[in-house]
């Protein structure tokens, strides 16, 4: 089981990126999937849920509003938009999943939000 997580980086507050995990090892249509984050300091948090078909899908109140989360289950990846960002939405970025009773995660993505 793999997964790798891509498409962080400097973006300027109020800014855009898109995250991307591309899972390997497993078919991700029989999961649901899971967005987490870590700043500097802090505990690492969930920031999003989406069901296994995709059509249902949670955030942490912080980022309610501002991000989404899809699925791409034929290319099994799966995906974070984040819009409006704001500086304290810096952290590293984690794809993650729960499987056959372990905890996979991916190796993070670094999100920097800063003028």
């Amino acid at each position: 089981v793999q997964l790798v997580e891509s498409g962080g980086g400097l973006v300027q507050p109020g800014g855009s990126l898109r995250l991307s995990c591309v899972a390997s090892g497993f078919t991700i249509k029989n999961y649901p999937m899971n967005w987490y984050r870590q700043a500097p300091g802090k505990e690492r948090e969930l920031v999003a849920t989406i069901t296994r078909s995709g059509g249902g899908t949670n955030f942490a109140d912080s980022v309610k509003d501002r991000f989404t989360t899809s699925r791409d289950n034929a290319k099994n990846t799966v995906y974070l938009q984040m819009n409006s960002l704001k500086p304290e939405d810096t952290a590293v970025y984690y794809c993650y999943i729960h499987l056959s009773g372990l905890n996979y995660w991916g190796q993070g993505t670094q999100v920097t939000v800063s003028a």
